[in-house]
């Protein structure tokens, strides 16, 4: 009689992406809302929570990551630009 041992290994790795590398993009992220009346209502997105706490954001083109880098030496996300336009929202260039 013979009996055989599998060992199974889950390993869950990050990818790392270089300066270069094409999606290298601003994100835009809904960190909360002003309804009509009231007080601003945070959604729990918060880039500045993101970069503290290492916590993914989520961007409005689905993008989840967690933030840290300079968002100023990226162009926007086409993706991100159009949603956000398409909400009346006005970017930056760029």
């Amino acid at each position: 009689m013979t009996t055989q041992w599998e060992t199974i290994q889950e390993i869950e790795t990050t990818p790392t992406l270089d300066d270069g590398d094409h999606e290298r993009f601003t994100h835009v992220v809904l960190e909360g809302f002003h309804p009509k009346e009231g007080d601003f209502i945070p959604i729990d997105n918060s880039v500045v929570g993101g970069m503290i706490n290492s916590t993914p954001v989520r961007a409005l083109c689905g993008k989840v990551w967690v933030p840290g880098r300079d968002p100023k030496k990226y162009p926007i996300c086409p993706t991100c630009r159009e949603v956000a336009e398409g909400l009346g929202w006005s970017l930056p260039a760029g």
